[in-house]
């Protein structure tokens, strides 16, 4: 197993990832909005948040970096803590709307967590 090497990353005018050096990701990082794809509020108690890493999430196989991730807080059972991971922006823009559609889906259907 060949050993991992911790890649930084922040995302460039076009929200592309950059790999860099620890001190920029650090100052990139300081910006709350440097971080955030999407937020959706399904209720007063359920939403989704969709936010870039900057820190590489795949920790098996080949591939491109997994950079970004959606997360559904609060609701059913079923979708509480549900997390999806992408590597690309556009890919967590569009795993943002379904995961929302989920949520709102699960939520119809009145699946409690008891």
């Amino acid at each position: 197993m060949k050993p991992v090497r911790l890649r930084y990353y922040i995302l460039d005018a076009d929200n592309k990832p950059v790999a860099v050096d620890m001190p920029t990701w650090g100052e990139f990082f300081e910006t709350l909005s440097n971080r955030i794809v999407d937020y959706t509020e399904i209720n007063s108690q359920i939403y989704v948040s969709t936010v870039f890493l900057g820190l590489d999430h795949r920790h098996f196989g080949d591939g491109p970096p997994i950079l970004f991730e959606t997360m559904v807080f609060g609701g059913p059972i079923s979708m509480d803590q549900a997390c999806w991971r992408y590597a690309s922006w556009d890919d967590a823009c569009v795993g943002h709307v379904v995961a929302v559609r989920k949520a709102r889906e699960a939520v119809k259907k009145g699946v409690s967590n008891a």
